[in-house]
């Protein structure tokens, strides 16, 4: 059985670091709202109705084309890095995880019908994930990102013994800086081990219940003096 529990913790960087993650979380909303354009025009394109077309303009988009999934997002980041090389300079799991993010409002939204995903102005992205470390990310009071380097954290709470950091989500709120850690652990439950005789019950109007073994329990009558 794996036990997760999540953690939140300052973060004290340096201006250079500071300004680093102010970049990625800015390229993460380019590629977000990218993404999510490429979404919308297919659902747009659907819309077309067959017997005109507008004066204004028209979705082209084949009709056999699918709709884009996370995985034909996410395999088209090495050739946008191509592109765009500013998105190199963010970890490639950080972009990943941004797109994952995108479909899981997709998904949600398909799931109950409202909440379509909006596009997200400058400063709107908040947080960025890193999904896995190779090693333990924390030493002493500090902690090691990708790309990023040594982050003195505020560790003010201990991670317990036998917890393993899985992933950890950087995010910035008003001008301060913190991060989610998500532990985990394997643990053991032990089976409950079955005891005594099984009964039936059986619950009535006159009696509260009957069990098999014919004993009876009388209706509480909360309301009476």
């Amino acid at each position: 059985m794996t036990l997760t529990i999540n953690y939140r913790y300052r973060l004290h960087p340096d201006p250079i670091q500071e300004q680093t993650m102010l970049h990625w979380l800015e390229i993460s909303r380019k590629v977000y709202n990218y993404a999510l354009r490429e979404i919308k025009d297919w659902v747009n394109s659907r819309k077309c109705s067959l017997d005109y077309c507008s004066l204004s303009k028209e979705y082209i988009i084949p009709a056999n084309k699918p709709i884009p999934t996370y995985y034909n997002q996410q395999n088209a980041l090495p050739k946008a890095k191509k592109e765009f090389p500013e998105l190199r300079e963010v970890p490639s799991q950080v972009l990943q995880t941004t797109i994952r993010r995108l479909h899981d409002g997709w998904n949600y939204f398909q799931q109950r019908g409202y909440g379509f995903p909006r596009f997200k102005k400058f400063g709107q992205m908040k947080s960025m994930l890193f999904p896995q470390f190779k090693t333990n990310p924390i030493t002493g009071w500090q902690i090691s990102l990708p790309k990023i380097g040594i982050i003195p954290i505020n560790l003010h709470r201990p991670i317990p013994e036998g917890f393993v950091v899985k992933q950890a989500r950087v995010l910035r709120k008003a001008d301060r800086w913190f991060v989610v850690l998500t532990l985990e652990s394997e643990v053991s439950r032990p089976e409950a081990q079955p005891h005594g005789e099984a009964i039936g019950i059986d619950l009535g109007l006159e009696k509260f219940l009957t069990t098999s073994d014919r004993e009876f329990i009388e209706r509480p009558r909360f309301l009476t003096s």
